[in-house]
């Protein structure tokens, strides 16, 4: 699932856009639909031409409530740019620009709105080669221009073909096994309780996961989750989610808290963080060292000490390194985009990433060392590095993987020593662990996604076909979708790991048994007095199926209690074992056997004598001899 967000300038015709798109208008409050202007955040959902749902997050565009804008805009995958034909750029237009080319959200469209109010063509013309001119150099100067009207309904299809294009472009949300939502709404249902939604990064959630709520380190389960209205079992990276909490009460939670995996504990609360800093070019004044700012992170804001690591002063359009000292906790991760703002006058100030979300100390400023390892940290760890690239790639050879992630030859050595030690790469195969080897290898947060699917396929085929040993090898690749290579490595770790069997080709999971029910043992017991009547010349494969039924026949071949020897005949196990050994010690005495000796020896007829000695030639035990059949001898 992916999540979009708009932004752009007060009444613009952001909210009217998401209702024309969605058929819902986002503003939830009294306030804001009698003021016709948006406060809070705003939630929807629409369906794209090829049938994938998106989640939309519409924010305030005025300037009062930028804050507000920046606890919904952050984990977004793309962002809608919308600027009203009648006004064109306003102030807001160009601070939210500024924000988000500082979160650096590369996939966008700009919408020009309310072209229905323009003046000419010529005009939107003007209009879009001053907007050429404002996305220059910003994440959006290559975003499509649109031009719709809300009010006429002109233009959306084209605007969900463009929005559909640029999501396709955009790489997938990982699933890095560590679940978190930051929260940027928590409200309380009549019969369900307290409710907190956001856009989950990082891994998955699903019902009854044991969590936690950082930084206020409250406890609770998971009793339902929702994506776009709809009751789930799960939800995965990328999703806008509703989560229902038990065991937590409404007032006790915020915004800006963190929603989190108990166990493992992957993330904790900080007070400090190391970041890199871009000013913007439209500072009112130099940043100075010690200034309070205004730090947002995913949905949370707080208060803090800016200290200023390799300059005196930070001066407009520059980047620097600093540490900042926040009044309150937060939770955040190693590759996190913030923002800064001045408190007062109000303004953006700029933003970057978190090159260090838990520093040991207070670091010195002007400290070489300090700023080569935090310069390090921004170019990111080899093994944090060497695992995105694995990631990216999901399955490959590690000299692939290696190569992709451009990591210098000794460091590469070194990350995949890490990461194999801690468990973050999976072999497939058997192979050498070096930047060189062709071993093909998975990540872990990926090869769970891939275990857990082969099971989901194999347990939906035991649930619909209770009585059948196993779904076909090629069945289940056609339905996982892997190619070759991969599915027969994956297959063959998990047979290895015995979390799989197979057996004739048909693969099973190891803890699955054929089991019959009394009403199927009943028919079971009348089939095999059947076969106990004539055991030499017992009834014929279609005459077997009509006594028990084709799927209970297939079972006890399967478990071995008949043997099926041409397309018509069959014996019971024991039958056919004795059957073999009359056979057997004539061949002993007196070195061949004919058919009609076969007939007479089993007491049975030419067709049931025919039928076994031929399937005793095609497993390799006789062998013809003219009219007759002889031992095979060992090759």
């Amino acid at each position: 699932m992916r999540v979009i967000g708009t932004a752009g300038h007060v009444d613009h015709g952001k909210s009217a856009l998401i209702e024309a798109l969605t058929g819902k208008h986002p503003d939830r409050l009294k306030e804001e639909q009698a003021r016709e202007m948006t406060i809070e955040l705003g939630f929807g959902w629409a369906k794209l031409p090829g049938g994938e749902e998106i989640g939309i997050v519409d924010v305030p565009g005025h300037r009062d409530f930028i804050e507000n804008m920046l606890a919904g805009i952050g984990g977004v995958d793309a962002a809608l740019l919308v600027i009203a034909a009648d006004e064109g750029i306003m102030p807001q237009t160009q601070e939210h620009l500024a924000i988000l080319d500082l979160l650096q959200i590369s996939g966008g469209l700009i919408v020009l709105t309310k072209t229905d109010l323009a003046s000419d063509s010529g005009w939107l013309d003007l209009l879009e080669t001053d907007i050429r001119s404002a996305v220059s150099g910003t994440t959006l100067q290559a975003a499509p221009i649109l031009r719709v009207s809300a009010k006429h309904k002109t233009g959306l299809t084209e605007l969900l073909h463009a929005l559909e294009t640029i999501l396709q472009n955009q790489p997938p949300r990982p699933d890095l096994n560590r679940p978190r939502l930051p929260i940027d709404r928590v409200f309380s249902l009549s019969g369900f309780g307290t409710v907190v939604t956001g856009t989950l990064l990082n891994g998955k959630f699903s019902i009854g996961d044991e969590v936690l709520i950082l930084p206020s380190a409250q406890t609770g389960r998971i009793r339902g989750l929702q994506t776009h209205q709809k009751k789930t079992e799960t939800v995965f990276p990328g999703s806008r989610a509703a989560i229902n909490l038990s065991g937590i009460e409404t007032e006790a939670l915020q915004r800006g808290e963190v929603v989190v995996m108990k166990e493992p504990l992957h993330y904790q609360a900080t007070r400090r963080v190391d970041a890199h800093l871009r000013l913007l070019n439209t500072t009112s004044a130099p940043l100075k060292h010690a200034a309070e700012v205004k730090l947002f992170v995913g949905a949370s804001e707080t208060m803090a000490t800016l200290r200023l690591l390799d300059v005196e002063e930070a001066a407009s359009g520059k980047n620097c390194w600093i540490q900042l000292e926040l009044r309150e906790p937060i939770v955040a991760a190693r590759g996190d985009r913030y923002i800064l703002r001045r408190p007062s006058p109000s303004e953006t100030l700029g933003g970057g990433v978190i090159v260090d979300p838990q520093p040991k100390s207070r670091h010195k400023r002007f400290d070489a060392a300090i700023l080569q390892a935090l310069e390090a940290l921004l170019q990111g760890k080899p093994a944090d590095v060497l695992l995105e690239a694995a990631l990216t790639l999901q399955a490959a050879p590690l000299k692939e993987i290696v190569s992709y992630s451009r990591l210098e030859s000794t460091s590469a050595a070194e990350a995949l020593k890490e990461l194999f030690e801690a468990g973050s790469l999976i072999a497939l195969e058997a192979g050498e662990i070096s930047i060189d080897s062709a071993m093909l290898v998975m990540p872990l947060a990926r090869w769970n996604l891939v275990t857990k699917r082969f099971l989901e396929i194999v347990n939906s085929h035991h649930l619909n076909f209770p009585l059948r040993a196993g779904i076909p090898r090629e069945e289940l690749k056609s339905k996982l979708g892997l190619n070759a290579k991969i599915y027969n490595a994956c297959l063959s770790l998990l047979l290895k790991e015995q979390v799989l069997a197979e057996t004739a080709q048909l693969i099973k999971n190891a803890r699955h048994a054929i089991r019959f029910t009394e009403r199927e043992q009943v028919q079971v017991q009348a089939l095999m007095r059947a076969f106990e009547a004539q055991p030499f010349s017992p009834p014929s494969v279609k005459e077997a199926q009509a006594i028990a039924g084709a799927e209970i026949f297939q079972a006890l071949i399967a478990l071995d209690e008949l043997t099926l020897v041409s397309t018509e005949v069959v014996f019971r196990k024991p039958d056919y074992q004795k059957m073999s050994e009359i056979i057997h010690d004539i061949l002993k005495r007196q070195g061949a056997i004919t058919l009609a000796e076969a007939r007479d020896a089993l007491t049975t007829s030419r067709k049931y004598a025919q039928a076994f000695l031929e399937h005793l030639d095609a497993v390799g035990i006789t062998t013809r001899a003219g009219d007759a059949r002889k031992l095979r001898q060992p090759a």
